[in-house]
């Protein structure tokens, strides 16, 4: 089974960056499911109706999330309709909305689990990543080996750790969040494909996306700043990786990164 995962997709840039992008992408690539993280799709600062079903659309399979989840409130009553279709990071409290694993399927019936996970190094002090991660690991093995995970974190550190724990249990530890497409992807020793940050689909020429104006007032007077996404060149970034169905170990992991043209 092939999978692509995409980075956090950055407003329309991003969108529009999938939605021409991925059709060519899944053909060259044979992937067979397509994973994307949608939480900054809705004007670079969340994910709305509008911008999960416009992805769905695009032959996204499933969406994954992270901190920004809650920005768009309309977003909660579409989760609780849609609790397979996009996650939020599963180790938010009991009673939050959504849920954060799911079981997908290929059209001829190959499964893979999925879990989102978010970290509390400089974010929330959400519950345990670790524990929640070997609870909801146990239970998506008992429907398939194959299990990939969305570690949306701040920290390098965390992000890695995760990789450590989890190597040989789940197929694939991807970092999301940081935006920026970290170079040391690799196959962990137990068989897992791991990547600390796959990168993000939107405009490079920017502040992980956002107009480069906007966030140097941000760090340079400290004062809060409407986010605008930035314009210009914009990229499809992820990961695609390949499992073995059977042992739902990884066979290989490989950056995707894929110019819009006309940006």
């Amino acid at each position: 089974m092939k999978v692509l995962f995409l980075g956090d997709v950055v407003g329309k840039p991003g969108m529009q960056a999938v939605k021409a992008l991925l059709p060519k992408l899944i053909g060259s690539t044979g992937a067979d499911l397509v994973v994307a993280n949608a939480e900054n799709s809705e004007g670079g600062v969340g994910v709305s109706p509008e911008s999960a079903e416009a992805l769905l659309s695009a032959e996204v399979n499933l969406l994954t999330s992270g901190n920004h989840i809650w920005a768009k409130k309309q977003i909660v009553p579409w989760m609780e309709r849609n609790p397979t279709r996009l996650l939020r990071p599963a180790n938010y409290p009991e009673g939050a909305p959504g849920r954060g694993h799911t079981v997908i399927s290929t059209p001829d019936g190959r499964k893979l689990g999925v879990l989102n996970l978010e970290g509390r190094v400089f974010m929330r002090n959400l519950d345990d990543p670790f524990r929640v991660a070997a609870a909801r690991v146990a239970e998506l093995k008992a429907q398939t080996p194959c299990i990939l995970v969305d570690m949306h974190c701040e920290a390098t550190s965390e992000k890695h750790a995760m990789g450590v724990f989890l190597d040989g249990k789940v197929s694939a530890v991807l970092g999301t969040h940081t935006h920026v497409q970290t170079a040391d992807e690799r196959l962990l020793p137990g068989g897992t494909a791991y990547l600390t940050d796959v990168g993000m689909c939107g405009p490079i020429d920017s502040v992980i996306g956002i107009k480069k104006e906007i966030s140097l007032e941000r760090f340079l007077t400290q004062r809060p700043q409407h986010f605008e996404v930035a314009k210009g060149l914009v990229y499809l970034q992820g990961a695609l990786v390949d499992l073995d169905d059977a042992t739902g170990k990884a066979r290989s992991i490989s950056r995707v990164r894929e110019p819009l043209p006309g940006t």
